[in-house]
């Protein structure tokens, strides 16, 4: 079974997502300083969001209960978080505090809503999902505030197997990158998924990357909004890699090249997070198909110097989402 997860979300779920990566798709925003790492974490046969420090240190608990509460993305402002959870029966979007209260139900799709991310301003939640019985996956906006205005910017049409996921809004508010995938096999995971971008409006859509290589996982922006990183490669040779907004320069960062031994011994590299003063990257690397029952999250720096792992074991997280700005830390 591959890392991605969205049909599986409709069906039995609770077998399912014990082997499941479930993270965020936020977007760094400029401007703000280094604040608290949110992640979904795994244990007892559910999940709830936590968050750290840059560090490691400071580890906090925001959820608690039954249940799968994952996908944690930070408002620009860091005091808000848009999450995934199926506390309420399908997986449906959800919003709170940054310190975990307020905790409220945003959306009531009734086939399943995840991998949240906040407009610039605030004012909108960008996820992927489906409506009812809908068997594609397609992205949506709806009013951060309310969960009205409910707004489909993909189309899959008739295409029986067609994916759309993972949106992130660009810093200045005008673009959204995705995922993308014509068809799915057989077990609902995309095949030949790549990286898009399209208008905050779902005009322009264009496709970034075109080679053969996997991609999976959220796409984040830098905070500046010039590059995108991205992950890619087959499960269990995933690395980091990064490209210009435009989709030129694409460079591989870190984790498993051409020729190394597979499944990869260092691991396998997924799920982009830009830290906001865009000086670093945190992502998670995953051990477990090389027999070691490890995923910690690690923090690198822009270019792929100094990466060093911020999370012990036994904490199996999600993809980190990083908070734009120092709020209210001791």
């Amino acid at each position: 079974m591959r890392r991605t997860r969205h049909v599986l979300f409709s069906l039995g779920l609770a077998g399912a997502l014990a082997g499941l990566v479930i993270g965020s798709a936020s977007a760094s925003y400029p401007g703000g300083t280094n604040g608290r790492i949110a992640i979904g974490v795994r244990a007892n046969g559910g999940a709830n969001i936590w968050t750290l420090r840059p560090d490691g240190t400071g580890l906090r608990q925001l959820t608690t209960g039954p249940g799968f509460t994952l996908c944690p993305s930070y408002s620009a402002d860091g005091h808000s978080i848009a999450y995934c959870s199926n506390v309420s029966g399908a997986f449906e979007i959800w919003t709170m505090r940054h310190d975990g209260s307020r905790q409220r139900q945003l959306t009531h799709l009734g086939g399943f809503a995840t991998f949240p991310d906040y407009s610039p301003d605030k004012s909108r939640i960008a996820f992927g999902g489906s409506e009812g019985t809908d068997p594609n996956a397609e992205i949506y906006v709806v009013n951060a505030h309310t969960g009205r205005g409910l707004q489909k910017l993909t189309n899959c049409g008739a295409a029986s197997g067609c994916v759309n996921e993972l949106p992130v809004w660009s810093p200045d508010g005008t673009k959204i990158v995705f995922m993308h995938a014509d068809t799915s096999n057989d077990d609902g995971d995309p095949v030949g998924e790549q990286v898009w971008i399209m208008d905050a409006s779902g005009a322009h859509k264009h496709q970034l990357t075109f080679d053969a290589v996997e991609k999976d996982q959220a796409p984040d922006w830098s905070p500046d909004g010039s590059k995108i990183g991205y992950s890619a490669g087959a499960p269990g040779s995933g690395g980091t890699w990064v490209m210009n907004a435009d989709g030129s320069n694409q460079h591989q960062l870190s984790g498993c090249v051409a020729g190394d031994p597979q499944p990869c011994p260092a691991g396998d590299e997924f799920g982009v997070a830009w830290s906001p003063d865009g000086t670093k990257i945190a992502f998670l690397r995953d051990m477990s198909l090389i027999g070691i029952s490890d995923r910690p999250v690690f923090v690198m720096n822009a270019d792929g110097s100094n990466q060093h792992r911020i999370t012990t074991a036994p904490i199996i997280p999600g993809v980190p989402g990083w908070q734009p700005l120092h709020v209210d830390e001791d």
